[in-house]
């Protein structure tokens, strides 16, 4: 899974000012990334507001970012949730040739035990047709999918290519770093870690913040995994207090408000979330002026 590798980014999903998806904006966010660098394109993420999305819109996302991405970067889909036998169907029914790969969350809010966590993604590698990226995500899910659980899945099955871990415990990314089997990739959910998790084996990331700064992000991964590191670590340190201003107000509020100061599309964002307030727009648009 060599086209996993690098900055994968998780697209957001512009809204018009009357919240219907921007289609145009979402062509310029996909042409933004391709021409800053990055190596993937993650849609249907938990970044997209997939929750708030009806059937026809993700597949009014869809259709738009393969339209826009052209065969240009490889593109994972995003189908999880936590109705396992929902998630099976769709992998059974859905046309997934244009995906490289599919990203699968954790089950959120019945916290299964690890058992149960195991027997879920069991069914959906069983049912997947493509590779499967486990998501780990234990702020929004209630639950950690331990290390033990991981290597079991990797182990058990072939299409269980890679996991997402965004714990923001970078002793527990050691940990799979240095059980996994071997091409197994343990990719970063989280931005502030990322670079130490490259360094210490880590395959890249599929991030926020790197959508919106794609060419120095990507840039700073890229030398991580070319082990140099005081370059990349002049890049982190360069857009770290991005990182914690994006997620102040909830994600993707934030990026959101970077991609309005970026003149890409409105910050709107669907209910229960609400934009970013006056101070931090005011902040954010600050450090977009002092990157651009």
């Amino acid at each position: 899974m060599q086209s996993l590798i690098g900055t994968g980014v998780a697209l957001i999903t512009p809204f018009k000012k009357d919240l219907s998806v921007d289609v145009e904006a979402l062509e310029r966010i996909v042409n933004y990334q391709i021409d800053g660098g990055i190596n993937y394109l993650v849609v249907l993420g938990t970044t997209a507001e997939n929750a708030t999305l009806n059937k026809d819109e993700k597949e009014l996302v869809i259709k738009t970012v393969l339209k826009a991405n052209a065969g240009k970067l490889p593109v994972v889909l995003g189908v999880g949730g936590n109705n396992t036998l929902e998630v099976v169907e769709e992998l059974k029914t859905r046309d997934l040739s244009a995906f490289v790969a599919i990203l699968s969350v954790s089950p959120y809010y019945n916290k299964p035990t690890q058992e149960g966590i195991y027997q879920h993604f069991k069914a959906v590698a069983e049912a997947s047709p493509i590779p499967v990226i486990l998501y780990n995500v234990p702020g929004r899910t209630a639950s950690n999918m331990l290390p033990a659980t991981v290597i079991r899945l990797a182990n058990d099955f072939k299409n269980v290519v890679a996991i997402k871990e965004a714990a923001g415990d970078i002793v527990q990314a050691m940990k799979l770093i240095q059980n996994k089997p071997e091409g197994f990739l343990v990719i970063s959910g989280d931005d502030m870690v990322t670079l130490p998790m490259v360094l210490a084996g880590g395959a890249g990331v599929i991030s926020v913040i790197g959508e919106g700064f794609p060419k120095e992000f990507s840039t700073m991964v890229r030398l991580g995994l070319e082990k140099k590191v005081d370059e990349a670590y002049k890049l982190h340190y360069l857009l770290a207090d991005s990182i914690d201003m994006i997620f102040e107000q909830g994600n993707p509020a934030g990026i959101k408000s970077v991609f309005k100061h970026l003149g890409l599309c409105e910050d709107a964002v669907r209910l229960p979330l609400v934009t970013v307030n006056e101070d931090l727009a005011g902040r954010l648009g600050d450090f977009v002026k002092k990157i651009r």
